[in-house]
């Protein structure tokens, strides 16, 4: 877009990164035109019980333990360090015993410590806005004041300004891995055509996820021929009474014999390998909502209705878009960012009081070129805003005004009008496409870039961790 619409920018994958120590590391996902999911990648506090650290020592023994267990490129690695992470490892991951627990986490912090020297050499840095921005982030998204947030990092044996150097570490590593990332994963025209082609809407693939629900009539292996042929029949007629408009749901719940009768006879979404090979052959040829029966198997008879079939990679038909506007200050000469934000917290009040509209604002202040539409951006698709300025644009409902947000481009006071299901363009799912087909190459980019540079650095073991 023109200045303005400088904010929208072609999607790019990052990490989502969860601080270390007593925070934790989830791989993150790709800024796409797909639905937004819940429970996205970003940094956020560990607000498990101090009880789950029992896979660990208590602060005051590792403190006793404190020693060096590895150098990268003169960087120190601790063993403090290293039991601190061991210590919001996943419970599935404590099984595999301490020992094996304390080197997976000191080789992620050796790993990340050679990332974080390619982070230096490109002098990327963390303003104290931005750090602060991610820390009421944290809080906000934790259900927590700020002071209720240094409570809990202080409760966890984590001093608060460790707390904030582990935010500024995890800031750095995400943004140097999207930087180093994004530019080596190439997505080609037909690959993306290939990609459309194979995921129509219009084609019933066999690997489909199918959702099936069934009526058992059930046999037991010593029925005899009358009691089958009697199973039999009233598999029929319970089949005659669907097609004449009967609800199956009610018919499974009142003349199945399955345990999932009271649920109307759903067995869930899944892939064709998790269901019997017999129901999948049944329902291969059934349009969504077609009865077809009565199929015979070891347990007796049943009847099948497809209630939804679904491509693991199918496109949506529509997507969520968002109508917003901003007033935006951009920092610099005798307007600091503090002064910026103080600025447009005042403009807020006034909008809310209702002594000026925040249009007329628009137009008077802000510093892009959406002031003549008093700040409209239009109508944006998932993906297109900066990920600061959409994940505040995520939380507002129509109507509502934000607080003032820090992105790259200045300091936004944000308000989201409307929202509506548009139908996908042939180019937004082209789009949709590429980052899908970027993400799949994710992991497989990272690890390679990843290995690179651990073999560029120098890494010294001294005594292992315990």
């Amino acid at each position: 877009m023109n200045e303005s619409i400088g904010m929208k920018f072609k999607s790019v994958i990052s990490t989502g990164l969860v601080l270390l120590t007593c925070l934790f590391v989830q791989p993150g996902a790709a800024q796409t035109l797909k639905p937004k999911v819940p429970n996205q990648p970003g940094i956020g506090l560990n607000l498990r019980n101090s009880s789950a650290a029992s896979a660990a020592d208590s602060p005051d023994q590792l403190q006793a333990l404190d020693y060096m267990v590895a150098v990268v490129d003169n960087e120190p690695i601790t063993n403090m360090e290293v039991n601190a992470l061991a210590v919001m490892a996943d419970p599935a991951a404590a099984r595999l015993g301490k020992s094996a627990l304390l080197q997976d986490a000191l080789e992620t912090l050796i790993n990340e410590s050679a990332q974080l020297q390619v982070a230096r050499q490109l002098n990327m840095q963390v303003s104290a806005d931005e750090l602060q921005q991610a820390i009421d982030m944290t809080a906000r998204r934790n259900n927590l004041s700020l002071q209720e947030l240094q409570q809990r990092v202080q409760a966890q044996g984590l001093g608060w300004e460790r707390y904030r150097a582990q935010i500024k570490r995890q800031i750095l590593l995400q943004r140097v891995r999207e930087r180093e990332i994004t530019g080596r994963i190439k997505v080609q025209d037909y690959e993306i055509e290939k990609f459309l082609s194979e995921n129509s809407s219009t084609q019933n693939g066999k690997n489909d996820d199918i959702h099936i629900a069934h009526i058992l009539l059930s046999l037991s292996e010593k029925a005899n021929a009358d009691e089958v042929t009697q199973a039999y029949n009233k598999a029929l007629e319970l089949l005659q009474r669907v097609k004449n408009g009967e609800d199956f749901s009610k018919l499974a719940a009142q003349f199945s014999n399955a345990p999932d009768r009271t649920n109307g006879g759903q067995l869930g979404m899944r892939s064709p390998d998790r269901y019997p090979v017999l129901f999948v052959d049944a329902v291969q040829s059934l349009s969504v909502g077609a009865v077809t029966g009565p199929i015979r198997s070891g347990a007796g008879f049943h009847l099948l209705k497809l209630l939804e079939r679904k491509s693991p990679n199918a496109l949506p038909s529509s997507i969520l878009q968002t109508r917003a506007r901003h007033i935006l200050l951009r920092p610099g000469g005798q307007l600091s960012q503090d002064a910026a934000r103080a600025q447009l917290a005042g403009y807020k009040s006034k909008i809310e009081a209702g002594s000026v509209s925040f249009e007329d604002l628009a137009k008077q202040f802000s510093q892009d070129a959406s002031a003549t539409q008093g700040g409209d951006l239009g109508w944006a698709n998932p993906g297109m805003m900066v990920p600061e300025f959409e994940k505040a644009m995520d939380s507002l409902q129509p109507g509502q005004i934000g607080d003032p947000l820090v992105s790259r481009f200045g300091v936004h006071l944000l308000q989201v009008l409307e929202r509506r299901e548009a139908p996908l363009s042939l180019r937004d799912k082209q789009e949709l496409a590429r980052n899908i087909l970027r993400e799949r190459k994710f992991d497989e980019t990272l690890k390679n870039w990843e290995r690179e540079v651990r073999g560029r650095a120098y890494v010294e073991y001294r005594e292992p961790p315990q």
